[in-house]
């Protein structure tokens, strides 16, 4: 179901029942949409966590264009996301919650690693520093915040073809102490939507089943 969470911004939200932890997910670029409804019904089915994906852009209606969602994304604001992020684990009342989080929402799982609030946390081919196209008064630097909190919490999966993540910034992740584990001739978004034509199945079954290791502790 969608829900309103107080800063206004738009949610998506599938309950369990007892949970014993709860899980927020970053959408990638383009947004809150019905992928990522189903994939809160599919791991809240699957994983018997409550989860919950928030809305990137709120308050914005924006194209499809990915020129259109570069631009919105050099008005983002780290403090005002952190913050929907943080309502929306605060929202699902489970005593432990994770973070997943793709493409931006991958980034802003690193930025959120300065954060306490979550116990896991798995970033799909995050940006390990803010894309030129991206850059605004708002948009601090993902490795330089992840290095001032919690980079044992977060688990990064990317593709070893991926021009967003080239091999120099990968190793500062591991230089910091987040695990990483890559996937050979993967590239960019090859594990979260099954209609794009670079999804991996074989790949995307073993990232997601790792993430719901990484999240539990196991």
């Amino acid at each position: 179901m969608r829900i309103v969470l107080p800063s206004g911004t738009q949610a998506s939200v599938g309950l369990v029942d007892k949970a014993a932890m709860g899980l927020v997910i970053a959408p990638d670029i383009f947004g809150l949409r019905p992928l990522f409804d189903d994939m809160v019904e599919r791991f809240a089915r699957e994983w018997q966590m409550s989860v919950i994906a928030v809305e990137p852009f709120p308050g914005q209606t924006l194209s499809e264009e990915i020129a259109d969602r570069f631009a919105a994304a050099a008005h983002l604001d780290d403090e005002l996301h952190l913050r929907d992020l943080t309502e929306a684990a605060d929202y699902l009342g489970t005593s432990r919650v994770g973070l997943m989080g793709f493409c931006i929402g991958g980034m802003y799982c690193f930025k959120a690693g300065r954060s306490s609030r979550f116990d896991r946390i798995a970033s799909f081919y995050g940006m390990i520093h803010v894309p030129e196209a991206w850059a605004g008064p708002g948009q601090g630097d993902p490795i330089e915040q992840l290095r001032a909190g919690h980079p044992d919490r977060v688990l990064a999966l990317i593709g070893t073809q991926d021009p967003y993540t080239p091999p120099d910034h990968v190793n500062e992740l591991r230089a910091v102490g987040v695990t990483v584990r890559e996937y050979p001739e993967a590239v960019h978004a090859f594990a979260h939507d099954p209609a794009r034509p670079v999804h991996r199945p074989d790949d995307a079954a073993d990232a997601f089943s790792a993430t719901r290791n990484w999240l539990l502790g196991n």
